[in-house]
């Protein structure tokens, strides 16, 4: 099992999520936030999993506070906000960070020393491809849509 599938990140609403239940999946890995200009990217991201999560793709969303404070809010205030807001059905994590030196390690092994990737998270909405062998397959903007065309044919490509 990849280092990447051993993990175990907290769940929203307590509990844990261990990333090895989606060791045949491929993995959208995305920080997100509730009070960000991107926010709205949350409504693509779930097209994003309903449209692919029969050929094996789950959208893993990873609320995070760093950036501007734009994700103050409890695990309840952000489960609520996703599902009335965008129908959210996609696993949330409790809430991590992702620089600095409390940095969880999810986010070691995508950006950290040696990652395919490497380099600090730049603002919410930052998306990373894993595939199930547990490898970083791209890394997209904040700015890059759900529906980007290179996101969907990187994706599309992956599922093959």
């Amino acid at each position: 099992m990849s280092a990447f599938h051993q993990l175990t990140l907290p769940a929203l609403g307590g509990g844990e999520l261990p990333l090895s239940q989606f060791g045949d999946r491929l993995l959208l890995v995305v920080n997100v936030a509730s009070h960000c200009g991107l926010t709205p990217q949350y409504a693509g991201l779930e097209r994003l999993h309903q449209q692919y999560r029969e050929r094996g793709l789950v959208v893993l969303g990873v609320p995070c506070n760093q950036f501007a404070g734009q994700e103050p809010g409890s695990d309840e205030e952000i489960r609520s906000f996703c599902a009335l807001n965008y129908g959210v059905s996609f696993p949330l994590t409790g809430k991590l960070e992702v620089n600095g030196p409390q940095r969880h390690p999810l986010y070691r092994l995508l950006v950290g020393e040696g990652a395919d990737f490497p380099g600090d998270i730049t603002w919410n909405f930052e998306k990373f491809l894993v595939d199930t062998d547990g490898r970083v397959l791209a890394r997209f903007s904040p700015r890059t849509a759900p529906d980007d065309p290179a996101l969907i044919q990187t994706i599309e490509n992956a599922l093959r």
